[in-house]
């Protein structure tokens, strides 16, 4: 089995954090992650995630909802006001307006409990996976620029109108899957399978709420949106007069 390792860690391990209140969640998880070569280190409640945050730096936070002293929703905003960090949310509702809350607070992704502890490792390594995706160069060069946008692979990020725009992993990826096939329409459950690499369906409302994030940042009038089209029916696509690997 390959040890998941930092790109530019010489050998290190990836930092994943895992917090739950539940010991049976964060042993059983720790464990699988353990196994599966991550360094893994727990925390119990919210502070304790953000002091671990702060000090310990992990490349993946676990992060359950319900949560004593402070709960994973008010966690992941806090941590969004200074880290990109990728974010799974841990739920044990299902309903979809608790999911929706997770994600427009910055997860990434969610999970809702119970689940398998061998998907969970497969959802880490997947967002890892796209986070780390852009690190090398692109085959047609560094960035894609459109009139006022330039999305940048190799560093990750965005600029619009002249600003860094602050984009999550998931954002980044979504917003760069397509620009970079621009004028071609994406099903949510294509965006589902290729973007977030679920092998099952997912949770479209996913794909809603990024959608909506993304055009919150990039676009001038989201609810006009320049780039971000919906395609009435069907899904979503990129559209730019003009377009070029620079």
């Amino acid at each position: 089995m390959a040890v998941p390792v930092s790109p530019s860690g010489q050998g290190a391990r990836l930092r994943v954090l895992v917090v739950d209140d539940e010991p049976v969640v964060t042993e059983v998880v720790q464990r699988y992650l353990a196994r599966d070569g991550f360094d893994v280190r727990t925390a119990a409640d919210g502070e304790s995630a953000l002091a671990l945050v702060r000090e310990w730096d992990p490349q993946l936070i676990v992060l359950d909802l319900m949560l004593p002293r402070l709960d994973g929703i008010e966690a992941c905003r806090r941590i969004r006001k200074t880290s990109r960090v990728p974010v799974i949310m841990l739920t044990a509702r299902g309903e979809e307006s608790d999911r929706i809350t997770g994600l427009e607070t910055g997860a990434d992704d969610y999970v809702v409990k119970p689940f398998s502890p061998r998907e969970l490792v497969a959802r880490v390594r997947a967002v890892l996976r796209r986070a780390d995706a852009g690190t090398g160069a692109h085959p047609c060069g560094d960035t894609l620029r459109f009139e006022g946008l330039a999305i940048n692979p190799r560093t990750r990020t965005v600029e619009q109108g002249g600003r860094q725009v602050d984009l999550t992993a998931r954002e980044f990826d979504l917003l760069f899957y397509l620009a970079s096939r621009q004028g071609e329409v994406f099903t949510r459950e294509q965006l589902m399978k290729d973007v977030w690499e679920y092998a099952y369906p997912g949770d479209s409302s996913t794909v809603t709420v990024h959608i909506r994030r993304l055009r919150e940042k990039i676009e001038t009038d989201p609810a006009r949106p320049r780039w971000l089209k919906t395609v009435w029916g069907v899904g979503y696509k990129f559209e730019a007069a003009q377009a070029g690997w620079l």
